[in-house]
């Protein structure tokens, strides 16, 4: 990336799960990015203020987009992003039972169960709670504090036909309140930015987000690109039918796949495109 743009990338080295959980990922992103976003430090790596973006895959991709909204709404910031660029980012926790999580349910490299288990990791929740979280029991409607976010990821309505196919929405009558009770950070926009108001969502940066067919995470981007063009931001989704999630990793010999190749491309040509 460093040399294709020739910019510079600060790469942000925040804590992990097991030893740490949230919110002290997107609050070290957050003070890193804030840190680097100061007048001086910018020009002391010679970077000019009109052209940053904040990018990230994955995780990453749900950091980069928690702090972006977070900075666009902090009126002391004197620079902002030009752009976003978030690679098949993982932006919810509310329904995993989206087109895409029903379809590659047991698709490696990301099964279902296992991002469950990853969304729990993050909150240093309770495991048990996994087998009602794949059924949406954690945000069944009668658990009142989810009302106000279901618009927010209603992907009948946020998601084409063309992904939707034929699948049906799981939305149980009851379910576990007591999973709320213990994690209420589910429903927290710092974690799962797809949840947050139009009103932010207004501010943020032209944005780039990469999807791919293969992947429990597609609807989550194509949701939040469709939320993004709602709230009048310019959005370029980049779709990919034959690719899974994490194939931007595989670009370097022995594991030089196709996939990995054409997606880098792909991103790095958007991004010098636009930066």
């Amino acid at each position: 990336m460093a040399e294709s743009l020739d910019a510079v990338v600060i790469s942000i080295e925040y804590r992990l799960v097991p030893d740490f959980h949230f919110p002290v990922q997107f609050n070290d992103v957050l003070r890193a990015t804030r840190y680097f976003m100061r007048p001086e430090v910018l020009a002391q790596y010679s970077v000019d203020p009109s052209r940053i973006a904040i990018s990230g895959d994955s995780a990453g991709g749900n950091l980069a987009a928690a702090v972006c909204q977070e900075m666009s709404q902090d009126q002391n910031e004197t620079n902002r992003f030009k752009l976003q660029a978030l690679v098949y980012p993982v932006l919810q926790a509310f329904d995993f039972n989206t087109p895409s999580y029903q379809q590659n349910e047991v698709t490696p490299v990301l099964p279902r169960f296992v991002m469950v288990k990853f969304w729990i990791d993050y909150f240093n929740g309770n495991y048990e709670f996994a087998p009602s979280m794949v059924v949406n029991n954690h945000t069944s409607l009668d658990v009142s504090q989810t009302n106000s976010f279901r618009d927010h990821v209603d992907w009948t309505s946020l998601v084409s036909a063309r992904f939707r196919k034929n699948y049906k929405p799981v939305m149980p009558s009851t379910g576990k309140v007591e999973i709320l009770q213990d994690i209420p950070s589910l429903l927290d926009v710092h974690a799962a930015p797809l949840l947050a108001k139009k009103e932010v969502l207004r501010f943020q940066p032209k944005t780039y987000i990469l999807t791919c067919e293969i992947d429990v995470l597609r609807d989550d981007g194509i949701m939040y690109a469709k939320r993004l063009e709602e709230a009048g931001v310019e959005v370029t989704v980049d779709h990919f039918e034959d690719c899974f999630h994490g194939c931007m990793i595989f670009t370097i010999w022995p594991t030089n796949f196709s996939a990995g190749i054409r997606t880098r491309d792909s991103y790095i040509k958007w991004l010098s495109e636009n930066l």
